[in-house]
């Protein structure tokens, strides 16, 4: 298993600050005990990190000045030509990260290994599940997050993170489907996007599994529902933010509600002993804060329980 650092975060439209999570989480990941009771020693496998790439790093500082007041004008830039050329360059660079990160992602699988994403924002993984689409046909995607990302774009920007889930379902014919499980915030096109999908997409709402929950009904039935509507092949993206925000408050886009640590987690764990086997996955939208080491720390355990669950059907 190999982890492939994205420290990008150029189009992050709220809260900045994603791009150091790669850095921050494997420092955080010194604390992370080997051992874990659900999965065993998943570092038995083989886990490595590449090295933080330095072109990503200046492709993302570039972007970040070039995006900045295209942003602070909600993208409403009319024909000033000089912000216009500013999010045309944006929407290069983050193409490039796209070739990078699908060309890394494409070695690893021809080598059997099974890429994981560290972002960066939610744009950083289009690349890989591009890849994994390419490798798995009929691929499906588990979605975790508290935004749907189903935006054509955002602030006029082609690879926004609101946007990857768009990208995904438009450029990928490999991906048959995707399971989207604690959405909470989203806007009147994507819910027509949801409604018109024809099943395409699913989507699981933070307030339905409040609902079903305070109606007391199980867990189990709620997460056997979201993992009946996924294929045998899947993809893992989790936007951290799909957490309770206490869990992640320096995320770039927090929204109240989410998920608690143990519905996260046992929903890894019963797509583990579902049978379906997990060729590729992401963990996005980390941003270490002010407020200390918190939410590296969390990134860094969530990223080895994905990696642990992930590993089990390997």
């Amino acid at each position: 298993m190999v982890v492939i650092p994205v420290p990008f975060d150029a189009t992050a439209s709220y809260g900045t600050g994603a791009a150091g999570a790669p850095s921050a989480v494997r420092k955080a990941s010194h604390q992370v005990d080997l051992f874990d009771r659900e999965t065993g020693h998943p570092y038995r496998h083989g886990i490595a990190m590449d090295p933080i790439p330095r072109r990503v790093q200046e492709w993302n500082r570039e972007a970040r000045r070039l995006a900045r007041p295209i942003l602070n004008r909600g993208g409403e830039i009319g024909k000033n030509r000089r912000l216009r050329a500013a999010r045309a360059r944006v929407n290069l660079l983050s193409e490039r990260v796209n070739s990078f990160t699908h060309a890394r992602a494409t070695a690893l699988l021809e080598l059997g290994k099974l890429p994981v994403v560290l972002g960066g924002d939610h744009s950083a993984p289009f690349g890989a599940i591009q890849a994994c689409a390419e490798a798995h046909p009929g691929l499906g995607i588990l979605h975790l997050d508290a935004h749907a990302d189903l935006r054509d774009t955002y602030g006029g920007f082609v690879w926004s993170h609101a946007s990857i889930m768009h990208n995904v379902m438009t450029r990928l014919p490999g991906v048959a489907r995707l399971v989207q499980v604690g959405l909470r915030d989203l806007g009147t096109a994507e819910d027509r996007r949801i409604r018109a999908s024809r099943g395409r997409i699913r989507a699981h709402f933070d307030a339905d599994l409040n609902d079903h929950l305070a109606r007391g009904k199980r867990l189990s039935t709620f997460v056997s529902e979201v993992l009946r509507q996924l294929p045998r092949m899947v993809y893992v993206s989790v936007d951290i933010d799909a957490l309770d925000p206490s869990l992640c408050p320096g995320t770039g886009t927090p929204v109240p509600g989410g998920l608690s640590w143990h519905q996260a987690t046992f929903l890894l764990a019963e797509l583990a002993r579902s049978g379906r086997r997990v060729v590729g996955a992401d963990l996005c939208e980390v941003a270490p804060g002010p407020a200390g080491e918190w939410d590296a720390n969390v990134g860094a355990r969530l990223l080895y329980k994905i990696i642990g669950f992930a590993m089990l059907k390997r």
